[in-house]
């Protein structure tokens, strides 16, 4: 018998079925699972995992690292979440294809949807491709922490094939179709896992457009997804708005109907219509039963806004006499909120509106202090609306000293989706529906007001373990969706199990010491450009293709991760 690489003894193993957890070894040899069970034989490399917690490598099917992948190797904060597994390219925006003319174009609707820095985006991206075959080559050339698969995106593609016509949401002609769906074929066999488009009026592009396909035709649509997935397995994702779904969702199964591809979209608790996900959900699983393949992504925890004077947006943004002193490095602008006259005038103004989709006119009766360890789960009376009534005072001062605490670091949490009612019932039902896979983590995108990078651990310790106002979920239920259900969901069936024959991608956790510690806001991207990330405490290994990738929470500087060229098989 051959030596194994690497054996893992004595862990808990949660392998990816769903079935309960159960003690053995886990033997790897030359990248692949060689045995689960009783390993007698002593590999090159071993790690004692007794009383830790044994799972596959995280699947992340909705991240936005299509530019990050062009200037870094190490595909944090995913690597550090358990994730050696990254698919880009979501909501229809992404650098390739595109022509030099339209370099800027893309920058500005990636800068407006995602919130990634121009600057960053301009430094980092080398712009060595033009067509989506010749990115895909130029990335396969690249070693990364963890696996990355790509998506073609809408936007992209119809403004290379329309140009100004795309960009300006010109409906297509045939000829235009046609164009698009022989690109997107070739991207198929150049590896893209899918096709990605968004139909929200939340997307715009840093110059307040809406992006290049809001209302792009069902006819264009078909066309596109039924070239895809003729070449191959591809899957279609799409981003929606509440107020058209009763259009867009019919809409959108009519295409998968007629192509066959499979499709996953995004469904959120929304405070207008709190119990629309419901609808949305029979109907999804109405249409699995005639035989769509369909998933729907849902979010972890609600997605949350952080607002802050290091941050993108802050409660006091419209204020005449904050905007006045929003110019000034952080240091000045501190000293002079510390000012009473500046304070007092602050306070005494009222938010205005504004175009800017993730600026919402301060509701205290939702903002909360997210904590240390971080609580996304606090009942309403936390929010400092009532903390303010309960100490007679106005709850824009709490907002105003919270921001100012630890030296103008404070930050504000307002969850704005999956919390109309105060509570994350529904994202638990939502979570449990058998058309559901865990997504919208976003990974490296929403730099400067969202940090949801940290759902795959959020899964693991709220869900399982920390939750005090409402039902849990299993530890096997957690790990197989985040890890088996994904991986199919893309295609990807060589992963997201422990056994044998499968891609060694696998965690070794410290359960009962595994911890998110509370967001703080980083200066290193391209241009000394500013992030929000998570420490996060409790990951013994991360494993990648046999690999260890992160040890006891630090990297190792190994990169066994490579492009994914489409939909992989078990050998």
């Amino acid at each position: 018998m051959s030596t194994p690489d690497l054996v893992i003894r004595g862990g808990t193993v949660a392998d990816g079925h769903g079935g309960e957890l159960f003690e053995a070894d886990v033997a790897i040899t030359g990248g692949r699972i060689s045995e689960v069970g009783k390993v007698s034989a002593k590999g090159r490399e071993e790690i004692n995992a007794r009383g830790k917690l044994v799972t596959p490598g995280f699947v992340d099917v909705h991240t936005h690292y299509d530019g990050q992948v062009t200037w870094s190797q190490d595909i944090t904060p995913s690597s550090q979440n358990g994730v050696t597994t990254a698919i880009m390219g979501n909501c229809g925006v992404g650098f390739a294809p595109c022509k030099p003319a339209d370099h800027t174009r893309l920058i500005q609707l990636m800068e407006g949807v995602e919130d990634i820095p121009e600057p960053v985006l301009s430094a980092g991206i080398p712009w060595a491709w033009e067509s989506f075959p010749d990115y895909m080559d130029w990335l396969a050339k690249r070693d990364f922490d963890i696996d990355v698969g790509a998506q073609l995106p809408h936007a992209a593609l119809r403004v290379y094939v329309m140009g100004e016509r795309g960009a300006r949401r010109d409906p297509s002609t045939a000829e235009d179709n046609a164009a698009m769906a022989k690109l997107a074929g070739e991207a198929v066999r150049s590896g893209a896992l899918g096709f990605s488009t968004s139909r929200t009026l939340n997307h715009r592009t840093s110059t307040g457009d809406y992006t290049p396909t809001l209302k792009a035709g069902e006819d264009e649509l078909t066309a596109i997804a039924g070239a895809m997935h003729r070449q191959g397995r591809s899957v279609l994702q799409f981003v929606l708005d509440l107020s058209t779904i009763h259009e867009d969702l019919p809409m959108m199964l009519r295409v998968a109907d007629q192509t066959k591809c499979p499709i996953s979209f995004s469904i959120t608790q929304n405070d207008k219509s709190p119990n629309r996900w419901r609808q949305t959900l029979d109907e999804i699983n109405a249409a699995a039963k005639r035989g769509l393949s369909i998933t729907a992504q849902i979010a972890a925890r609600p997605v949350g806004l952080l607002l802050g004077l290091e941050l993108s947006r802050n409660p006091f943004q419209t204020h005449p006499s904050y905007k006045a002193i929003a110019h000034l490095p952080l240091r000045e602008r501190l000293a002079r909120l510390h000012q009473a006259d500046v304070r007092k005038a602050i306070l005494s103004e009222t938010a205005t509106a504004t175009d800017d989709p993730l600026f919402f006119r301060p509701n205290y009766d939702k903002m909360f202090l997210l904590g240390d360890p971080p609580d996304y789960e606090q009942p309403p009376e936390n929010a400092l609306g009532p903390q303010a009534r309960r100490q007679g005072r106005q709850p824009e001062e709490l907002a105003y000293d919270a921001m100012l605490s630890d030296e103008g670091r404070g930050m504000l949490y307002v969850p704005f989706l999956n919390y109309a009612d105060g509570n994350l019932d529904a994202t638990r039902e939502m979570l449990i529906d058998p058309q559901s896979v865990p997504g919208l983590s976003d990974g490296g995108a929403h730099c400067g007001i969202i940090c949801d990078a940290s759902f795959p651990t959020y899964l693991l310790t709220h869900w399982t373990r920390d939750r005090k106002r409402g039902e849990k979920l299993t530890i096997p239920f957690v790990v197989a969706a985040q890890s088996r259900k994904t991986a199919l969901s893309v295609g990807l069936t060589d992963r997201g199990l422990i056994a044998p024959g499968y891609k060694a991608d696998v965690n070794v956790i410290d359960y009962d010491r595994l911890h998110l510690h509370p967001p703080k806001v980083h200066y290193d991207l391209p241009v000394g450009g500013r992030r929000l990330l998570q420490d996060v405490d409790g990951y013994e290994a991360t494993i990648v293709s046999g690999v260890v990738t992160r040890r006891h929470g630090e990297a190792t500087g190994q990169r066994p991760g490579k492009l994914i060229r489409g939909a992989q098989g078990v050998n």
